[in-house]
């Protein structure tokens, strides 16, 4: 790479390219995009619905008449974000976030204004074992989270089965609801708790602490006192009151962690905008009578950005963690399956179920560890004394 080419690059693209040139970093973000598809496509990996049937030689698709708007984002926005990511852009950045703003909106719209459906999974075994269809496609796991398989008797608590009659990976848990189906469906829970809360902090930190830097002085000195009046806040127990008077709801959870999870955020950004803003293309563009917010967030924050993804990155683990840690005392989300409320039923009889333990168990283990060797490796890049050290090793 030659000088000129260098310079053309920002820094926070360098830190990137150098984190994940090593083998800890690439193996965490295969497991995060693996975790990402299974999230986004789980209606189509685990269900008790087929995925296409052939009835009177007529072909369809029952699957799609019971998919949420929810459902639909999310597998719209990983194929859009798979497209941009290898194809280059041949739209405007601006144009491509009002696109994806107003088909969220679409979608968030239409899941507020139509009502949940009621899905009875008996009417297609049924319509199965009558010989109704012609053929049918089944989902790799075909079961839905929420598919008590009351017809097959007692599957309470059963470990991990393959026989022709019953096809449990993982085995079933107390409601006799398939393992390996919740696991698949928990995992939306895990990454958009730790993505949307991680996202909400990352904003407010982003523009207290970029204004903290850029102005220094008084308005420092007052955020600063705001910053650690928040680090003072057991989040914990916040959680746990809001829980208490409000009830259980993963959206809650969501605002509260990320309300109060933006001081780090706020300090590392405030560091590096204090050595920024003195700096000679600063200068130039406050002389040139930019706006503030593009001297801010166009010219400042891209070299700016960098120390902020390393605590990203692990500020996601926490609160993955964090959601894990209230579903296990019960109190987390009750409209969503989740790894830690799994997690509970291992303990919850008198006999230990381990296959209850292992597998939501060993997914925690598995994604906060991703997140953290992500982590580690944005640091050693972000460091110039390790990054030289590597250097002169290589």
């Amino acid at each position: 790479m030659t000088k000129s080419s260098r310079n053309s690059v920002s820094y926070a693209s360098r830190i990137i390219s150098n984190a994940f040139s090593g083998w800890g970093a690439r193996i965490g973000l295969t497991w995060v995009v693996i975790l990402a598809f299974v999230a986004c496509f789980s209606p189509l990996l685990a269900n008790s619905m087929p995925l296409m049937v052939s009835e009177g030689g007529q072909i369809s698709m029952p699957i799609l008449r019971y998919l949420s708007a929810e459902d639909l984002m999310l597998i719209v926005l990983f194929i859009v974000a798979l497209l941009l990511w290898k194809t280059p852009l041949k739209f405007s950045t601006k144009a491509a976030i009002t696109a994806s703003s107003a088909l969220i909106a679409l979608l968030v719209g239409l899941a507020i204004l139509s009502p949940p459906k009621t899905i009875i999974y008996d009417q297609f075994r049924e319509a199965a074992a009558a010989g109704s269809y012609d053929w049918q496609v089944l989902p790799p796991i075909p079961y839905s989270p929420s598919d008590y398989l009351r017809d097959f008797g007692d599957n309470s608590l059963k470990a991990p089965m393959v026989s022709v009659e019953q096809f449990h990976l993982m085995g079933t848990d107390s409601t006799g609801s398939d393992v390996a189906s919740r696991m698949v469906h928990a995992s939306r829970v895990a990454l958009s708790i730790g993505f949307i809360a991680t996202g909400i902090s990352m904003i407010i930190g982003i523009i207290i602490g970029g204004q903290m830097g850029y102005f220094a002085g008084r308005f420092d000195m007052i955020g600063m006192r705001i910053v650690e009046i928040f680090e003072a806040i057991p989040v914990l127990f916040l959680l746990l009151a809001f829980v208490a008077f409000f009830g259980r709801s993963v959206y809650i959870l969501m605002i509260i962690i990320g309300v109060t999870g933006w001081s780090g955020y706020a300090r590392y950004i405030r560091a590096e905008f204090l050595k920024l803003r003195k700096q000679d293309y600063v200068q130039a563009a406050i002389a040139s009578g930019l706006p503030l917010r593009s001297i801010l967030f166009r010219h400042m924050l891209p070299n700016g950005i960098a120390p902020v993804l390393v605590v990203a990155s692990f500020g996601v683990a926490a609160a993955i963690l964090t959601e894990a840690t209230l579903s296990f005392l019960g109190l987390g989300p009750v409209e969503a399956p989740s790894w830690g409320s799994m997690l509970n039923e291992a303990v919850k009889s008198s006999v230990f179920n381990w296959w209850m333990a292992v597998f939501p168990g060993g997914a925690i283990f598995l994604t906060v560890f991703s997140y953290n060797l992500m982590g580690e490796a944005l640091r050693d890049a972000v460091d110039p004394q390790l990054s030289r050290k590597a250097g002169v090793v290589s």
